[in-house]
């Protein structure tokens, strides 16, 4: 696979806007242990190799669970999750495949039911973020395997 564009070079000014979204879903005091399963999880639906890559390493720097993040493909089937992961997780799915969903009431009343106002839009811009980066970054083809977690 070879690398196409070179975003952070090319258009530094839409680059700086994709990480000013990032920089505010980050700072949104949204719990991050569930928007790193999101991250993933969004990520494993569109096939982003980079950024499942990306977001596992920091999302076990984070402390996750080597097993929560394997079985995340099939988090319904397993009892790994709370029931506040599954809704964001849900919501997450029926986002990301919104042609196919067009984020039906009851996965839209299940979250509403685990997360307040604020966190329901945090979540979902979250989502939106992952989502242009997963495009970005196939699009483009970034070289997966090479992100490094920053020292903390």
């Amino acid at each position: 696979m070879t690398p196409r564009i070179d975003t952070t070079k090319v258009a530094p000014e839409a680059y700086r806007a994709m990480a000013q979204l990032q920089g505010y879903v980050d700072h949104s005091g949204f719990d991050k242990k569930i928007m790193h399963l999101v991250k993933v999880r969004a990520s494993q639906i569109n096939g982003c190799a980079f950024c499942i890559d990306m977001h596992t390493k920091e999302a076990r720097a984070a402390g996750e669970t080597e097993q929560r993040l394997y079985a995340l493909n099939a988090w319904r089937e397993t009892p790994f999750y709370s029931d506040k992961e599954r809704a964001a997780l849900g919501w997450a799915e029926s986002l990301t495949l919104i042609a196919k969903t067009h984020a039906p009431d009851d996965v839209y009343e299940e979250a509403k039911r685990h997360f307040t106002e604020k966190e329901l839009v945090d979540l979902t811009l979250g989502i939106v973020a992952i989502n242009g980066w997963n495009r970005l970054v196939i699009g483009f083809r970034v070289e997966p395997g090479t992100y490094q977690v920053a020292a903390k």
